[in-house]
């Protein structure tokens, strides 16, 4: 990519780093409440629920601001962690945690829709067999809800990529550090001649996107053909 400056080359990085250790790090997770929230029937079930989805309905900075308070060095858990050495607050790490947050809402109703799909009478077969739980969702649950997980993925991972206001709130825009595209995105429309650069990353961001959108729908027509058996 030699069109592209060394700036905007190491956002462009950053953003691929961040987003693959968000996406990678929330996976477990995503498949474990969205199993949760399509199977389970429990206490606060709802409000599970809600949290999940939160980050989508709250303003980004705000979602920024409650993870600086919470995981920066004078807070509850980021305190803590900073005793041991892991920091969070203006570190790409913290990047990747925003960025994961923000994009685990998405992860998680992807494979919720790709679960609810599958009928639960084919995993009571294998549960009568003697399988435990654990068991029959790998060989029984996952294999059919594959595409939806990476589905999930695609989008969580695009979204990632994406992810600016709660980013810049609990990191700042520290350039080599911090500075993830979108965030280099706004940097250089706040300096004279740098729309250009600007552009450039518009575009990489666009192509991203939309590469995303477009596999996230090839495979989830896959995954629909597959459930129906056509």
């Amino acid at each position: 990519m030699g069109w592209l400056g060394p700036e905007e080359l190491e956002a462009l990085k950053l953003s691929l780093r961040v987003s693959f250790w968000a996406t990678l790090v929330t996976l477990p997770f995503g498949v474990f409440v969205a199993y949760a929230l399509a199977r389970w029937r429990f206490p606060g079930r709802q409000v599970l629920n809600g949290l999940v989805h939160l980050p989508l309905i709250l303003p980004p900075v705000v979602t920024g601001y409650l993870l600086l308070l919470t995981f920066g060095i004078q807070g509850p858990i980021g305190g803590p962690l900073a005793g041991l050495g892991i920091v969070f607050a203006f570190r790409w790490t913290g990047a990747a945690l925003a960025a994961g947050i923000m994009a685990f809402p998405l992860m998680v109703r992807a494979i919720r829709l790709s679960i609810e799909a599958v009928d639960p009478k084919l995993e009571q077969a294998g549960a009568t067999l003697g399988a435990s739980r654990l068991w029959v969702f790998v060989t029984v649950t996952l294999p059919m809800i594959l595409p939806g997980v990476i589905a999930g993925t695609i989008l969580a991972f695009a979204k990632a990529m994406g992810e600016f206001g709660a980013t810049i709130t609990f990191v700042s825009n520290i350039p080599g550090q911090t500075q993830t595209l979108p965030s280099a995105v706004y940097a250089f429309l706040q300096v004279p001649g740098g729309e250009a650069a600007a552009m450039r990353l518009v575009v990489i961001s666009v192509i991203i996107a939309m590469g995303a959108l477009l596999l996230s729908e090839f495979v989830g027509r896959r995954a629909a053909a597959r459930v129906s058996g056509t």
